[in-house]
């Protein structure tokens, strides 16, 4: 599987901005789905997760209610949504694809076995 995400940029706080990542081959809609981030100086942290029909969602606290995660498994693409961005989200942001199904430990890298190049998103204050 190859994972191609796209749609970082700059933006101001308060600003939107809609991660997209396209995946190849025919087995996308069996695995669950990832977005991680690294900031500059730190270790890669998770952001969220949608699980493989789409019908499970996580997110760490500080994403909760301004990013939306989901899915287009016919597009064989996960999208994030997000809004009312602040500074501190600058980072490059990477997806990511767990074929292993395992949902309680979703929020580990370790459980990834696909990752994307990763697309650098900049929030401006």
């Amino acid at each position: 599987v190859q994972l191609q995400a796209s749609g970082g940029g700059l933006v101001r706080a308060g600003g939107s901005l809609r991660l997209s990542c396209v995946a190849s081959g025919r087995t996308f809609s069996s695995y669950d789905m990832g977005w991680f981030r690294q900031a500059p100086g730190k270790e890669r942290e998770f952001v969220s997760a949608i699980s493989w029909s789409g019908g499970s969602t996580y997110y760490v606290d500080s994403v909760k209610g301004r990013f939306t995660i989901s899915r287009d498994n016919a597009k064989n693409t996960v999208y994030l949504q997000m809004n009312s961005l602040k500074p501190e989200d600058t980072a490059v942001y990477y997806c990511a694809a767990n074929a292993q199904g395992l949902w309680a430990s979703i929020g580990r890298q370790d459980r990834y076995n696909y990752w994307g190049q990763g697309t650098q998103v900049t929030v401006s204050s």
